[in-house]
């Protein structure tokens, strides 16, 4: 383990919704960062030899997905015990673009109690990005076991961690700007384009997908982004990823998951940054 490397654990669709959204995340990081990037692509697998099996056929047997809003909502939680509960690491949700030196993040400095750093809002937490402590960790999390086999494991962590905030440093919330959050581009060092509704990779996975005969894990109502500017910076690192000689297909699963089992989110409400809610209560963690 060199603490020189970046360790990232991206979670992923296992059927190649986000090709794009993988590739343009890829090539952001990589582009501006000062350390080396190791990362990990964390996809649902049928594997019963992988860290991220789940056979829906056998309930106890894997993970238990049928809760989550994501293909990988409670991946988040066992990136520790994937690191042998050893130095640290990074976890992402695929649908960002990488704006600064992700070296910046990685040498946070994290101090005892908390377990990881993460954005915290006043009375709410985002587990979008993450920096782990993994050793500490150790003590806090439930073992693996319990993560795969407890269908609510994503849920009740995120409620323990609510009532625990000591257990979470607070993170410059410029590394995890939930679409734009008002602010102007230059100041945005990782950018979440969280809403499922909105994301810009959309307008290339869907009719890529129908084409290929698939269709995307997202059954939400589609709208328009309200950031122009961010639609356009998706677009230019997305074609910049292409002339750099990345193409999407480096990014396929070789071994494609098939139907999943999750929760609907055809009444998925979104966030008030991007449709104008007031309060939080469209917010969920992915």
């Amino acid at each position: 383990m060199n603490p020189d490397i970046v360790r990232v654990f991206v979670g992923c669709d296992p059927n190649d919704c986000d090709l794009e959204q993988m590739m343009v995340l890829e090539h952001t990081m990589r582009k501006h960062a000062s350390l080396p990037v190791e990362i990990h692509w964390m996809r649902l697998s049928r594997n019963p030899q992988s860290f991220w099996y789940s056979d829906p056929r056998q309930q106890a047997s894997g993970w238990r997905t049928e809760r989550w809003a994501t293909p990988f909502s409670g991946f988040r939680w066992a990136v520790p015990a994937h690191c042998g509960y050893q130095g640290r690491a990074i976890y992402m949700d695929t649908d960002m673009i990488v704006m600064s030196d992700i070296a910046e993040l990685w040498r946070t400095p994290l101090a005892a109690p908390a377990v990881f750093a993460a954005r915290r809002e006043t009375g709410f937490q985002r587990f979008c990005v993450m920096l782990w402590d993994c050793a500490a960790a150790r003590s806090v999390l439930p073992g693996m076991d319990e993560l795969r086999s407890q269908p609510d494991a994503h849920s009740r962590l995120t409620r323990h961690f609510a009532a625990h905030p000591g257990q979470v440093q607070a993170m410059d919330p410029a590394f995890n700007n939930i679409d734009g959050d008002g602010q102007p581009v230059e100041r945005i060092k990782i950018l979440h384009y969280s809403d499922m509704g909105t994301q810009f990779s959309h307008r290339y996975s869907l009719p890529r997908l129908e084409a290929e005969g698939g269709r995307h894990w997202f059954d939400g109502k589609l709208l328009a982004h309200p950031r122009g500017d961010l639609a356009e910076r998706f677009e230019h690192e997305y074609q910049d990823a292409l002339a750099s000689g990345r193409r999407l297909d480096q990014y396929r699963n070789p071994e494609p998951y098939g139907v999943l089992v999750k929760k609907s989110e055809r009444h998925y409400s979104g966030n008030p940054v991007t449709r104008g809610l007031r309060g939080w209560f469209g917010l969920r963690p992915h």
